[in-house]
């Protein structure tokens, strides 16, 4: 396995890998490695024949004051879970040889990155559409694997990808889970063992308003706060949204007639967690 960590190197490594006439399957991330990564990882291996990670803190995505400095590193064991999983290649590269001093050019999906998540983080969808399109142009993938937890990036990756005609096919995979229905994140880190228990909480409510829906309830304000009442029982909970949305257009919905994503936020103690399910 190579550790690349420089923008001549990896076009290099991706070029050879062409010229050979290998696919290439490509698992871009934040590093703090889980299993769901791993997952996606697994996935790549199956169906390409060269698979490359990226371990990257885009500073871009993050506004001020959100955990930008304090975001788990850990790029030995990130290396190491790599290795193990039969990653051929580790993209690393440096902040200032991705952005250097000058650099102006950013790419922003319009509609999409303004719902959810995006009400409540400006910006930080145009960072991800950004670093996202510059190292699809570098490592120049087949198919770039994406999970379904962040359900909203996923969904404005695929929207980029088809509106600036790259030639890259989107995987969007299953959110993995724990036992206990908590969504994996590498943000599970920040979590005391109380608030780690509260977090449960998240998959309870969503699993209940899918039981609710299953069962001919179609009023999504009565839903809605139902799973908020749920959430509010732990202490450490502190609702920031919980939406019925289009599972296209990211458009709340008042009444379900269709399939429709259910997607919420919520600070548990100081750190903020996303799930949702589609219903």
């Amino acid at each position: 396995m190579k550790l690349i960590r420089n923008i001549k190197g990896i076009v290099a490594f991706s070029r050879q890998a062409r010229l050979k006439g290998k696919s290439i399957g490509f698992v871009p991330t934040m590093g703090a490695l889980h299993m769901g990564h791993l997952s996606l990882i697994k996935k790549s291996k199956k169906e390409n024949d060269i698979t490359i990670v990226s371990i990257f803190v885009n500073p871009i995505q993050f506004a001020s004051g959100e955990d930008l400095k304090r975001y788990p590193r850990d790029l030995k064991n990130d290396a190491l879970l790599c290795r193990k999983s039969g990653v051929d290649a580790i993209f690393c590269p440096q902040v200032k040889s991705f952005y250097p001093q000058g650099y102006k050019t950013y790419v922003q999906v319009e509609g999409l990155s303004d719902h959810l998540c995006g009400r409540f983080r400006p910006g930080h969808f145009r960072g991800v559409t950004t670093v996202v399109a510059k190292l699809f142009n570098l490592v120049s993938p087949d198919t770039a694997y994406f999970g379904q937890k962040d359900a909203q990036q996923a969904l404005i990756i695929q929207k980029m990808a088809e509106d600036l005609n790259m030639p890259v096919k989107i995987r969007v995979l299953p959110t993995l889970r724990h036992k206990d229905g908590l969504a994996m994140s590498s943000r599970n880190a920040y979590l005391t063992k109380e608030e780690r228990r509260d977090a449960r909480v998240l998959y309870q409510a969503l699993s209940c308003a899918r039981a609710l829906v299953r069962q001919g309830k179609k009023n999504v304000a009565q839903i809605i706060q139902q799973v908020k009442s749920i959430i509010n029982k732990k202490k450490s909970a502190r609702i920031q949204y919980v939406l019925f949305v289009d599972t296209q257009d990211l458009e709340p919905i008042s009444r379900i007639k269709s399939p429709v994503l259910l997607a919420l936020s919520v600070y548990i103690g100081k750190t903020r967690l996303i799930d949702n399910i589609v219903i």
